[in-house]
């Protein structure tokens, strides 16, 4: 909402100030009566509109005849002379054409008055001619019908959400002229009710004279009628008569729930009304105050009266004031919920080296710890725990797609199955990445949202439109709905009013999954709130949401928005449309991202897309988008579009966005705009970013730490992106890496062992399989686990691991630092020293926690040998490559860590590894497989391709080659045997086209098979 300048907006902080708020009185509000010159106006009006619409065609129908030709024209014109008449014809039809024009405008300036639905639709080229039109129906109306009955005041902000959901209000707000009259006269018309109900009790008031000097020098202020677009706020009320506008909070404390002189109450900081009067903080200064009993002497007795029996209120009752509140307002306020006391553990500890868990259970430590563990990394991502899940989760099927897509284009051997390791501000970022991931968070908020979807379906309930959902402390879950929506389905509870709906943490651990569509892929982290993370659901929004704030700073908050939503887990598809900023954000999600150049082609693409979703609606007979999604046509139809627009449009820009955004709630479209000031016209919520990093939205009640994606941290995580895949993008290859630094040649292991005699490590882990340790002595039986877990983290990442990487994969709740730190003291003493005296656990130069080469695991020296046999020294041998292949395939017992403990190693799931061992194991046996058929030993290349399938049974090319090496036996029942295995581990699927193509090749009656044996 548009902030009115006054005098003290810049230097409100010094009491004495010379720019303090000038004096001014407050008076009552009356009614603007409709005066003669009013009616002179209108009958200008209504006889200048006559004359146009209806006298000038009757005119030129008399005079010159209709425009109309009397029959088909022929070509004998073309050759006729040019006369005087010809001219006058000619300037006819302009005539005509220009009253077409005209009357066309009057007719969309009626519609959207009398309607007071939306921004008047604009008739093309006639700029001049709609002004005109516009000030004749605006001087006509407004003596026919009352402000109120054309335009709703803010106060319904929220109710239009029922029934149809158009939410027109805040477009009709914004508009200049017609609507701007009919918003000061409707502010007029309550400033009167509010007048006429305090004169109710004057006479009674009256007798009891002496009361206003009980209350001392307490100072008051009434709320004042709106001055063109601009309506008084308790934020701006504070700003100038306290000096800070965060103050207002204390001005709804001291007058909450109090009756005012209209007869209601003040429930929500964002709805007051003119007339209202409002008990201020002790150190309140300015004009517009008046202090009891000493009020200015030109103040009405009657106002007096009012604030007198306003402050005999003092002592009212504190009940039900929220709940009133969203119960009869439906407003668009988004409110913390009330917070459940968490359990108290026995022994509380407060974790030093704090890791986001599921609900942010950890607590966060003071500001100098906080600083002292940081170890540099960014704090932005640290704090941004879905946000990190998500760019994590993402980050990690890019990679294994990378490598599924470079296994199936080998020809003779694999490359770039190691993806680059990354170094500078990328790595910084993939460990606070690690270290301020939530997965469960997401899991849970994932599996609670289409658990509660299904549940509506169930009972064949409409989902509640939903404005915001809160992440509570204790990890409970908080939607806070548009209006009451009845009775939440069980396990969801009622909140602290019928507006909002709660998950305990306890029941949504008990959801699994549910096959429904993802209810609000709209929501979207905007930071935290005492302990609470909020989600705004911009699809939900009734209108527009602004951002204003410097430029640096806004673009930190739509980065942030914009990589959330590219890659959260709780959306199945969306459409992201970035204007006039982000172009490098596509690797992020190339399938949800797109760009446009700017508002003209903005305004072109949504129009299109805003028609085409309203008749698919009416197509299906939904109301909204929300009601489809639990239809059958969940999966296709009704994904959100969401676009954020960072480059500030014009005014009229801006109000032509509004006109089509005032449907887009229903719709599933959300806008969120950046703006360099606080007025955007047409802004239906408006929010402020601050250089400390705070978002502020005063009427909506907020006043968050906001989540932010800085500059140097986006271009980080683009370049994690980008390495992702070692085909895409300059400086991805071999020999280059992030700042110039050299890169690991695609497809070198990024550790190396001396696999020779005179290699033997001093300590020596088997990972592939079962785990097992040789070369130490079993540690401590009470530590064994944490520190075999320990070493286990550092050996699958040889480049180092971060402090905090490794203690967030320990302690996912967190962990105070002499617990970590005594952790890798017994680490250290376990693993020992060289014969050199070197330490087996040391610290390189970036912090990083570092093993020494004598620490080898089985899956280093797996790499290792089949670099060796590829790449290395077996390329000129061939019987050093079959040595060594042999040797490889021989150290594969199993999947990874196959006896891990339960509940323990949940960071694997991050890692890619899980999915670069069966490919290692599968490329060794193809390489292998190749080596024996080069002899035409079928047999050695079969069991080699059956050891490396234990492994990596669901590697397509190993059953390839197995069944070309089984038809090179000429044993066709072996081959049909082997085919029938085949088509029984397919199962459901069916057999892949490729292999179900090499099986015609090879065995062409093999579906004989396979139906005699169904």
């Amino acid at each position: 909402m548009p902030r009115r300048r006054t005098s003290s907006s810049s230097s409100s902080t010094a009491p004495s100030a010379p720019s303090a708020p000038r004096n001014r009185t407050p008076q009552p509000v009356r009614v603007r009566r409709r005066s003669f010159g009013d009616f002179v106006k209108a009958f200008l009006a209504f006889v200048v509109l006559a004359g146009l619409v209806v006298g000038v065609p009757f005119a030129l129908a008399v005079t010159a005849g209709w425009p109309f030709p009397g029959g088909a024209p022929s070509l004998d014109w073309l050759q006729r002379e040019i006369t005087v008449q010809t001219f006058l014809h000619i300037l006819t039809v302009v005539v005509w054409l220009a009253w077409a024009q005209f009357t066309a405008c009057v007719l969309v300036e009626v519609k959207a008055a009398v309607s007071g639905v939306g921004v008047p639709g604009r008739v093309p080229g006639s700029g001049p001619s709609q002004l005109l039109a516009r000030q004749l129906v605006a001087a006509l109306l407004l003596v026919g019908a009352t402000a109120a009955s054309l335009t709703p005041g803010l106060s319904q902000l929220g109710q239009s959400l029922e029934g149809n959901q158009k939410p027109s209000v805040a477009a009709a707000q914004q508009t200049p002229g017609l609507f701007a009259q009919q918003q000061e006269q409707a502010a007029a018309t309550a400033g009167a009710l509010a007048e006429q109900a305090g004169q109710a009790g004057q006479a009674a008031a009256r007798a009891d004279g002496g009361a206003s000097a009980a209350h001392g020098d307490t100072k008051y202020y009434r709320i004042q009628p709106p001055e063109g677009r601009h309506h008084d706020s308790l934020w701006e009320v504070a700003e100038r008569h306290l000096g800070d506008g965060r103050r207002y909070k204390e001005i709804f404390e001291l007058n909450k729930d109090r009756v005012q002189p209209d007869g209601s109450r003040l429930s929500e900081a964002s709805l007051i009304r003119p007339g209202w009067i409002m008990e201020m903080p002790g150190d309140a200064r300015g004009g517009e105050l008046v202090e009891m009993p000493d009020a200015a002497p030109n103040v009405s007795e009657q106002v007096q009266q009012q604030i007198s029996d306003y402050a005999r209120s003092g002592d009212h009752a504190q009940g039900g004031g929220a709940q009133g509140g969203a119960q009869g307002g439906g407003d668009a306020q988004v409110s913390l919920p009330e917070q459940r006391p968490a359990p108290t553990p026995a022994n509380p500890v407060t974790p030093a080296t704090p890791v986001p868990g599921a609900g942010q259970e950890h607590a966060t430590p003071a500001a100098g710890a906080q600083a002292e563990d940081s170890f540099g990394l960014p704090e932005a991502l640290l704090a941004a725990p879905l946000l990190a899940a998500g760019l994590l989760g993402a980050l990690g099927r890019r990679r294994r797609q990378a490598m599924w897509q470079s296994a199936l284009g080998a020809v003779g051997g694999r490359r770039g199955m190691e993806p680059p390791t990354p170094t500078g501000d990328a790595q910084d970022v993939q460990d606070a990445l690690l270290v301020g991931a939530d997965p469960e968070g997401v899991r849970l908020l994932d599996r609670s949202l289409r658990g509660l979807a299904a549940s509506l379906a169930a009972e064949s309930r409409p989902l509640p439109v939903v404005y915001a959902a809160w992440m509570s402390g204790n990890g409970d879950l908080h939607l806070q709905l548009a209006q009451p929506a009845g009775k939440p389905p069980a396990p969801w509870q009622q909140g602290q009013d019928q507006t909002f709906w709660m998950l305990a943490r306890s029941d949504a651990e008990g959801y699994e999954e549910a096959e429904t569509a993802a209810p609000y892929p709209g929501l979207v982290s905007l930071g935290t709130m005492d302990d609470s993370r909020l989600l705004l659901n911009l699809e939900a929004v009734p209108g527009i949401v602004s951002l204003s704030g410097t430029e640096t700073d806004r673009a930190a908050v739509f980065a942030s928005v914009a990589a959330e939503l590219a890659t959260n887990g709780w959306s199945d598809r969306m459409t992201i449309t970035l204007v006039g900023f982000g172009d490098d954000l596509t690797p992020l999600a190339p399938n949800r991202i797109r760009h446009l150049d700017g508002f003209e082609d903005l305004l072109e693409t949504m129009s299109a897309e805003t028609r085409q979703r309203r008749g698919a609606l009416g197509a299906a007979g939904h109301d909204s988008v929300l009601t489809g999604r639990t239809g059958p046509a969940q999966h296709t139809r009704w994904a959100p579009h969401l676009v954020l627009l960072a480059a500030q449009p014009s005014d009229e820009e801006a109000l032509q966005l509004a006109e089509l955004a005032a449907d887009a709630g229903r719709l599933g479209i959300g806008y969120l705009v950046g703006t360099g000031g606080t007025d955007l016209p047409g802004a239906a919520w408006e929010m402020e970013i601050t250089g400390e990093g705070r978002l502020l939205a005063p009427l909506l009640g907020l006043e968050l730490d906001a989540q932010l994606l800085p500059v140097a941290q986006q271009r980080a995580v683009v370049e994690l992106f980008t390495d992702a895949d070692p085909g895409s993008g300059p400086g991805s290859g071999p020999g280059s890496g992030p700042e110039g630094g050299p890169r690991r040649a695609a497809g070198t292991p990024p550790f190396l062992v001396d696999i020779s005699e005179q290699g033997r490590p001093a300590v020596y882990a088997r990972l592939v399989g079962s785990y097992e340790i040789i070369g130490l002595d079993a540690p401590d039986g009470e530590r064994s686990a944490l520190l075999h877990e320990a070493l286990a983290l550092l050996l699958l990442h040889r480049e180092g691991v971060h402090p905090r990487v490794l203690s967030s994969a320990l302690w996912p709740r967190g962990v105070t630092a002499d617990v970590r730190d005594a952790l890798l003291e017994r680490l250290r003493a376990w693993l020992g020293t060289d014969p050199d005296g070197t330490p087996r656990l040391a610290t390189d130069a970036a912090g990083r926690l570092t093993l020494a080469r004598s620490v080898v695991s089985d899956l280093d020296v797996l790499r290792s040998l089949y670099y060796e046999a590829t790449q290395g020294r077996g390329v000129d041998s061939r019987q050093v490559r079959g040595r060594l292949l042999t040797d490889a395939l021989v150290l594969v017992r199993g999947p990874l860590l196959a006896d891990r403990p339960e509940g323990r190693y949940r960071w694997l799931t991050h890692e890619i590894v899980d999915a670069q061992l069966p490919l290692l194991v599968a490329d060794t046996g193809l390489a292998l497989a190749e080596f024996h058929l080069e002899k035409n030993r079928a047999e050695k290349a079969i069991e080699a391709l059956n050891a490396a399938l234990r492994t990596a049974s669901a590697d397509e090319r190993l059953w390839h080659e197995l069944l070309r090496a089984t038809h090179t036996t000429g044993d066709p029942d072996r081959l049909r045997a082997l085919a029938a295995d085949l088509v029984d581990r397919s199962g459901a699927r069916g057999v892949p086209p490729r292999t179900e193509a090499l099986l015609d090749e090879l065995l062409p009656t093999w579906r004989e098979g396979v139906a005699a044996a169904g």
